[in-house]
């Protein structure tokens, strides 16, 4: 069971839940991130329309993503909504719980590296973790991409920073998009191709590789964690590749592919 760093949602918390009992008036389902706890969806809030059977639009062992609509801790009780939720808001929160199972198993994957339970994890550093970074995942995001200091500066013990970056490393691959353009150099000295060549050579890094389709056409492919950042690298490497050859009373000129 996924883990929340608070003991009861809030009104209008998006829930994900489990059905587990479905009666003529409502429905009952067990809260996923929260132990012990379940809501009640009455039939007035399963559908916008009119529903003639419950059973058609909840049954159990079914996982729903329900809006909470009243809270009484007193009481254990937790009232929710099917119907006041929009389908792409249901969408992305089924898909964060899925993400933050992931985070979960390596959480008990370090923990066990260690020789730790499930709950001292939580208890050591999954709920600091989760406090500091909103979720689960994210911290363990953010250690594969920049290293234990960053869970070292939240105060997360060394042997926890340490098994955790680690884990995270082997386990999440940081996301790529690749984009491509194209250069066209026209060098008019008698060095040409060798000043063509350095040009393209300046630009060739981490990330950047220059291919030769037939000359004078030249493709530059980058890889970039996201769009804008592919976009900035493959503007500034095409400007420093033209300028070069313009420098050397050539001609260039840059292009675009566009992606389908």
């Amino acid at each position: 069971m996924v883990r929340m760093n608070k003991e009861w949602p809030e009104e209008g918390d998006l829930i994900v839940g489990t059905v587990h009992k479905v009666l003529g008036y409502g429905a009952f389902a067990k809260l996923e991130e929260y132990e012990g706890k379940e809501a009640f969806i009455h039939i007035s809030e399963v559908s916008s329309g009119w529903v003639k059977n419950i059973r058609d639009y909840v049954r159990e062992n079914q996982k729903i993503v329900a809006r909470v609509l009243r809270v009484n801790p007193k009481k254990g009780h937790v009232d929710a909504s099917l119907k006041r939720i929009r389908e792409d808001q249901r969408t992305r929160r089924m898909q964060q719980w899925k993400i933050e199972q992931k985070a979960e198993k390596l959480l008990e994957i370090s923990a066990k590296s260690i020789d730790k339970t499930l709950d001292e994890a939580y208890d050591e550093v999954g709920y600091l973790i989760m406090e500091e970074f909103g979720d689960l995942y994210e911290g363990f995001e953010l250690a594969s991409d920049e290293g234990e200091d960053v869970l070292l500066n939240i105060d997360v013990t060394p042997e926890w920073a340490e098994i955790i970056t680690a884990v995270a490393k082997k386990n999440i691959s940081t996301p790529e998009v690749q984009i491509t353009g194209y250069v066209d150099l026209v060098s008019y000295k008698s060095n040409g191709v060798e000043i063509i060549r350095d040009a393209l050579m300046s630009i060739e890094a981490k990330g950047v590789e220059v291919q030769c389709v037939g000359a004078p056409k030249y493709r530059i492919m980058v890889t970039a964690e996201d769009y804008p950042t592919a976009e900035k690298i493959l503007s500034e490497s095409a400007d420093k590749c033209i300028g070069i050859i313009e420098e050397n009373d050539g001609e260039g000129s840059f292009h675009r592919e566009l992606e389908d």
